[in-house]
């Protein structure tokens, strides 16, 4: 094993970073992407410089496994920051407090209000047409409401 270890060509990394590259889709996160660039970036060194002894091949691979993999996690943990824009695609968020007018009744926990230009299905205690309601919170695409 080791007198393979040490006639490593740059085809071995390039094979190696592949591999890992292939094992990406499949859904691991992004970890994979970086070592197999690692991986790749070992074997291009390698190609350049072919004498280069396997040991600092690995030194180099594991360094650099090391600092794209840490890459990776800051940039995942930043882009997990708070929205400074918390209601963006939740429309109907914008309307929690705010009171309607039922557009059709609410008949088995179901109905509709006018908010702007659209029908908007809620969901609350039976009301006949026309009742004023008072949006109180969002569950998926439904407003809950209650009598304003």
């Amino acid at each position: 094993m080791i007198a393979y270890l040490q006639h490593l060509s740059f085809w071995d990394w390039l094979a190696f970073g592949t591999v890992l590259l292939i094992l990406e889709v499949f859904g691991a996160g992004g970890y994979l992407l970086w070592i197999g660039v690692a991986a790749a970036a070992v074997g291009v060194l390698t190609y350049l410089f072919p004498e280069l002894p396997w040991t600092w091949q690995f030194i180099v691979f594991a360094l650099l496994s090391v600092l794209t993999a840490v890459f990776w996690w800051q940039r995942q943990r930043s882009a997990a920051k708070p929205s400074d824009v918390p209601g963006l695609n939740r429309r109907g968020s914008e309307f929690i407090g705010r009171t309607f007018v039922l557009h059709e009744a609410i008949v088995d926990g179901r109905g509709k209000i006018r908010a702007g230009d659209t029908l908007w299905l809620v969901r609350g205690s039976d009301l006949p047409a026309g009742s004023t309601v008072r949006v109180t919170g969002q569950d998926g695409v439904l407003l809950i409401v209650e009598p304003a």
